[in-house]
């Protein structure tokens, strides 16, 4: 008669179920590689420092308009069409495009309006000006350029 006998057998360790950190590095780097790839399809189109160039740009224009009046003793304006997103000073040659995503909004007086969608902002041979305001928008972000009635001075708002 046989007799069964129970022989010891070695199970193999249970491998504790989880990820090792290999495959979690693998993980976080395909997704910051998509992430790096699909936000900026979706973006707004401007940028926050491509905004404030802008606003520093009209500004460095209005201060250029002034300084004009004041060595040439005569008026001077800075036309901006509202439309075509660009502006010139008066008697410079080079007109200055604006990005194609930034909305522009001009307050100015009202015999300083061209048409519907241009008007400029004058300056005096004393330096003063009619005043203004351009607003410079992109989204929820935005940044006015002031120009003071009084004094002329451009100023740069958040």
């Amino acid at each position: 008669m046989t007799r069964l006998v129970a022989c010891p057998v070695k199970t193999p360790a249970r491998r504790e179920h989880g990820v090792t950190l290999l495959e979690l590095i693998i993980v976080i780097s395909l997704m910051a590689i998509l992430t790096a790839v699909v936000i900026p399809m979706f973006g707004g189109g401007v940028s926050t420092t491509e905004l404030r160039g802008s606003a520093r740009q009209i500004a460095a224009g209005l201060r250029m308009a002034r300084s004009e009046a004041l060595a040439q003793r005569r008026e001077t304006f800075l036309v901006l069409d509202v439309a075509g997103k660009r502006f010139k000073v008066d008697k410079d040659p080079r007109e200055h495009k604006l990005p194609s995503g930034i909305d522009l909004k001009l307050f100015t007086a009202q015999n300083d309006l061209v048409d519907a969608t241009t008007g400029a902002i004058r300056f005096f041979p004393d330096g003063g000006s009619n005043g203004g305001r351009i607003t410079l928008a992109a989204g929820t972000r935005k940044y006015e350029v002031d120009v003071d009635w009084l004094t002329g001075r451009v100023a740069i708002l958040d």
